[in-house]
């Protein structure tokens, strides 16, 4: 009687038992490389924010550190009188002279002229005259802009003082941003080395001719 030869082969079940625990082992290896990626994403995002607070601290900070007077808190902008170096302009405030800290939009940004025609140059500006727009519109109209964004998409930003501009001696600023979904509040602190109060009248309303 002929011998009957049984062939090697996966029955179906075991087919079965193997597609699903290789499914198993694929979904798990999908889920940890997705969680990697996250994490490296949410890394890249964090440090690409520092960066940009650490870049804005330093920028604004060394600005209000050395600038002359805190001009004005105008339109959620604060207006700073950079220096004094127009020749033939000295103890009097000209548009190449001022930046303006802007918080429109969702971003503090940095606005300045570093160009306008002679007329303008020598117009001596009043600090009472920050409290109206058109000063800024006609610097813009008239004036070469220069922007630098220090911090996009950030909220809330507001501006504190030990006294009110322009006998502010030092500054704060305070802002959040979104990282990772969650909200966390920054600050950029700086005190004024050249202060020029001694430039102010009485009043402090406005700046006299000089400190002679």
């Amino acid at each position: 009687m002929p011998k009957k030869v049984r062939k090697n082969g996966f029955t179906l079940v075991e087919l079965m038992v193997a597609l699903i625990v290789t499914g198993i082992i694929m979904s798990a290896v999908a889920t940890l490389a997705y969680a990697f990626s996250s994490v490296n994403d949410a890394t890249d995002d964090t440090d690409r924010r520092q960066a940009e607070v650490r870049f804005a601290t330093l920028r604004i900070s060394e600005l209000i550190r050395h600038c002359k007077l805190i001009c004005a808190v105008a339109d959620g902008d604060l207006v700073i009188w950079r220096d004094d170096d127009i020749p033939g302009g000295e103890g009097q405030i000209n548009p190449g002279e001022l930046v303006y800290i802007e918080t429109d939009s969702n971003r503090i940004q940095l606005l300045d002229f570093p160009s306008s025609p002679s007329w303008l140059e020598t117009l001596q500006i009043s600090l009472s005259w920050f409290q109206d727009s058109w000063l800024k519109t006609t610097l813009k109209t008239n004036c070469d802009e220069q922007y630098v964004v220090a911090v996009p998409e950030c909220s809330n930003v507001q501006f504190r003082f030990d006294a009110a501009p322009p006998r502010s001696k030092f500054v704060n600023i305070s802002f959040e941003l979104t990282q990772n979904g969650s909200v966390r509040e920054y600050h950029i602190d700086s005190a004024l080395r050249c202060w020029a109060g001694n430039l102010l009248n009485e009043t402090g309303t406005d700046l006299t001719s000089d400190d002679d």
